[in-house]
């Protein structure tokens, strides 16, 4: 390629990338939306996930963190972070966010968003002319249907870590056409290893895409002999093979996270949508209000779909082709088995429509399969034909907006007008010049139908940078006593993921990767949780929060910043239990005692006394029946000793629960919502207190739901002497010096997830084991220093995979670059032959 061809090539894919990223913005800015308005983007996993872990990467590069890559101190107690930092932030554009001040965090958050797009696009414009050559200013034009088809407006704004699957079908894509030309293989591992380690998610279905597209750019649309076709296809599977064997470790380490996580529901297919609703949804500027595969590329890029099959410049084998390859991928996109195939053999929670991009990709294509060939008035009038059908089907769908038929009507004349002078050679550039600004005006409005329809649907979106976060994070440094004592943002929410916002050392962690034993951990312990265990909070009673050494925390209360700073006594990190105590868990009481190693709780006997009878089910529990309207709820009695603090624990219950001097709402659901311990009041005089469970429908509470807190008694066991000297923490160790002959076992207040390997008095490591799920390393005859260190699963294995795959990738980079200089030095020229691809009448 010369050097003007280049210079060429880079213009049209800036265009594609300049046009799509200037509509995205332009429809934000008249939505309102940040960075150019007040409303907020931040909805679902945006806010309560992407933009705190971007605030801890933040932290990571500045080095303003106690943990490492390795292990996240901030959330859950002590957390694996590897394989989340490989599901949220291994696209090469978040790490953008270190050049701009911690508390602009949401500016290259949306960054992350706009760059996929615009480089998304331009990687497609180059794409479709490695797929047939043709018009650049055309190719780019196209290519900004891609860029911003409608999974982009619909779902990927909200999941920005899924973007990079829309950089990753081109891009393989491109890598695919290297196969049939014979070039590049070292390239083309790259390229599969930065799909695969941007988001392996998204990656997978990139690959399984352009994987479609080059087997049928082999089958049909080379001319080859079956032997140099086998050949393309074995170059592809080792590109495919050392791509990921150079991306190991994040898919080793993420899969081991995975298998070790906290699982989410079971999901099921709902079967497929009705036919009408899934083709409607190739309209442009509409959103349905149920899930759908969102595959619309624009008034363009349909309009050239439909006139593929009426294009007689274009083969007949290759129209059957392409189409072929859209029916098939369309309907994999809602048979189960294949809906299964296309997200890693897991029905995902939520849409199942998550590969939908991949279906625009194809669209696109075949669209300038068509275009690149000067489609004719009968083309054309064919595409046309086919479309009206389509628009009329779509009366009264809910996905169908009125931006649809202002798209249709005044963007499907510009564009079949603009088509038809340019095959006449009608004055194009001023032709041109129309359809350029016809399909920016086009993608606005379009990203604008589609964004006000998401979100009228959509939850309500997180604030997550306000005034209210600066001021808490400045709290939380001022008190930070890390390893000493914690410091815990507490259960204020200013999103899900609060301690990587704002600092500290909680237990709220939201993450699909969260570690099953730290779910369990905080839920046996009477803390509360969310989407079925994957996103915990901290402890809100005082026997939880100190059995974590938390010392400091943040607390709903009345004060300008709507937060309030608590201190309360705590045991230190790591603590000396005696051998062979027991362990007692008949009850959430009776879990805190055995940690906490002291007898600090009264446990009364309830008994029930007014309203609709419960029944007692043993050592499972009580079943509340319903209250009747207007009735009373269930009313149990107890006593404790007079000025014990009485703390109800519910769990799964749902209503209302009435004691002493508290009323509240519980909304607990088993099991995606857990509700924490809570406080009703003080015993009174006589020491006896009522708890009266108000209920819509039948509810569970365990058999002992109440606490007397003796707080005498807790202070005691909080000011005894731990037995540890110092604690050492740094990066992904912790060490402790214990007073020499030391014995039992030191209970460190991290959850014992895999991977933690403890050594004492410098002798080999071993992993730890458990005490109720937090870390306990037995100090056998005596010791005198405890060390513990954590190490990622997996992350071995896949290191050892990638450096073999990277040797022979250098190895063959290098045996290529002498030959190449051997051939220079023996012809003084380089001659290359490629293949000959078959073709119609082109621009």
């Amino acid at each position: 390629m010369s050097e003007s061809s280049r210079r060429a090539e880079l213009a049209a894919a800036g265009l594609a990338a300049g046009i799509s990223m200037g509509a995205y913005c332009l429809a934000t800015a008249i939505h309102g939306s940040y960075p150019f308005g007040s409303r907020s983007r931040a909805v679902g996993d945006l806010g309560d996930r992407y933009v705190p872990f971007h605030a801890h990467l933040w932290d990571l590069m500045h080095g303003d963190t106690t943990g490492d890559l390795l292990l996240n101190w901030n959330s859950g107690y002590g957390a694996p972070f590897l394989a989340d930092f490989a599901d949220y932030l291994m696209n090469p554009f978040s790490w953008l966010v270190g050049l701009f001040p911690r508390s602009a965090v949401n500016f290259p958050v949306f960054l992350v968003t706009l760059l996929c797009i615009g480089l998304a696009a331009a990687l497609m414009t180059r794409f479709l002319g490695r797929l047939h050559p043709g018009s650049r200013l055309l190719r780019a034009l196209l290519a900004v249907g891609y860029g911003l088809c409608a999974w982009v407006l619909d779902v990927g704004a909200a999941e920005p870590m899924w973007m990079w699957g829309l950089v990753s079908l081109p891009l393989l894509c491109l890598a695919g056409d290297w196969c049939l030309r014979e070039r590049h293989w070292v390239l083309g591992s790259l390229a599969v290893a930065v799909a695969w380690a941007g988001n392996y998610y998204t990656g997978a279905m990139a690959t399984l895409g352009a994987a479609l597209v080059l087997l049928l750019r082999v089958a049909l649309l080379t001319e080859r002999p079956v032997l140099a076709r086998l050949k393309v296809l074995a170059r592809a599977v080792t590109m495919l093979l050392f791509g990921l064997l150079l991306a190991a470790p994040v898919l080793t380490v993420g899969l081991t996270a995975g298998r070790n996580s906290q699982p989410a529901p079971l999901a099921t297919y709902d079967g497929p949508p009705g036919p009408v609703g899934y083709l409607v949804q190739l309209l442009p500027g509409g959103r349905s209000d149920h899930p759908l595969p969102d595959v619309s590329v624009g008034v363009l890029g349909l309009l050239l779909v439909a006139s593929l099959p009426f294009n007689r410049r274009v083969r007949p084998g290759e129209r059957i082709g392409w189409y072929t390859l859209l029916l098939v991928v369309g309907v994999s996109f809602v048979w189960e088995p294949t809906v299964l195939v296309w997200h890693g053999l897991t029905l995902p929670e939520g849409s199942p429509y998550r590969a939908a991009f991949v279906l625009s990709g194809l669209l696109v294509m075949a669209a300038w399969v068509s275009l690149s060939r000067r489609p004719d008035p009968f083309a054309l009038a064919g595409g046309a034909g086919v479309v009206v059908p389509v628009a009329l089907l779509g009366l009264g769908q809910d996905s169908v907006r009125t931006a649809t038929w202002v798209l249709l009507s005044a963007g499907g004349v510009l564009v079949l007008g603009a088509l038809w002078l340019l095959e006449r050679g009608t004055a194009r550039r001023a032709v041109c010049a129309v359809l350029t600004v016809g399909v920016l005006a086009g993608a606005t409005l379009s990203t604008y139908s589609v964004t006000v329809a998401r979100d009228r649907l959509s939850l309500r979106a997180r604030t997550t940078v306000s005034a209210a976060t600066p001021a808490a994070h400045q709290v939380i440094r001022q008190a930070d006593d890390w390893p000493d004592s914690r410091t815990d943002p507490g259960p204020h929410e200013f999103t899900g993921n609060d301690p990587l916002l704002i600092g500290g050392e909680g237990g709220s962690y939201s993450s699909e990767n969260l570690p099953r034993t730290t779910a369990e951990l905080l839920h046996d312990l009477g803390a509360g949780w969310y989407d079925h265990g994957r996103h915990t909070l901290s402890p809100a009673d005082p026997v939880g929060r100190a059995l974590f050494g938390v010392t400091t925390y943040l607390d709903d209360g009345p004060a300008p910043d709507g937060f309030t700073t608590e201190h309360a006594p705590a045991v230190p990190l790591i603590t000396l239990r005696p051998a062979g105590a027991a362990l007692d868990t008949s009850s959430v009481w009776s879990r805190q005692q055995t940690l906490l190693d002291a007898t600090v709780y009264r446990i009364p006997q309830l008994t029930p006394t007014a309203g609709p009878a419960p029944t007692l089910h043993g050592t499972s529990g009580w079943s509340i029946p319903a209250t009747p309207a207007g009735g009373t709820g269930t009313t149990f009695e107890g006593s404790c000793l007079p000025g014990d603090q009485v703390f109800f624990y519910g769990p799964w219950f749902d209503g209302t629960v009435l004691g002493l001097s508290t009323t509240y709402s519980s909304h607990g659901h088993q099991p995606t919502t857990a509700m924490p311990i809570r406080l009703l009041g003080n015993a009174p005089a006589d020491g006896r207190f009522t708890v009266v469970l108000r209920t819509g429908g039948a509810a569970q509470i365990p058999v002992q739901p109440v606490g007397c807190l003796d707080r005498a008694a807790l202070d005691r066991a909080l000011t005894r002497p731990s037995g540890v000297t110092a604690v050492h923490s740094a990066g992904h160790s912790i060490d402790a010096e214990l007073p020499p002959g030391s014995t039992g076992t030191a209970l460190i207040s991290v959850p014992a997830v895999p991977g933690w390997q403890c050594s004492v008095d410098d002798g080999p490591e071993r992993p730890v084991s458990s005490v109720l799920g937090m870390i306990g390393v037995p100090l056998g005859a005596g010791a005198s220093r405890l060390s513990c260190g954590y190490l990622t699963p997996g992350l071995t294995a896949g290191a050892a995979l990638s450096g073999a795959a990277l040797a022979v990738l250098v190895g063959v980079a290098l045996v290529t670059l002498l030959r190449r200089r051997a051939r220079r030095d023996r012809s003084g020229s380089v001659a290359s032959a490629g293949p000959t691809f078959r073709s119609g009448d082109s621009w």
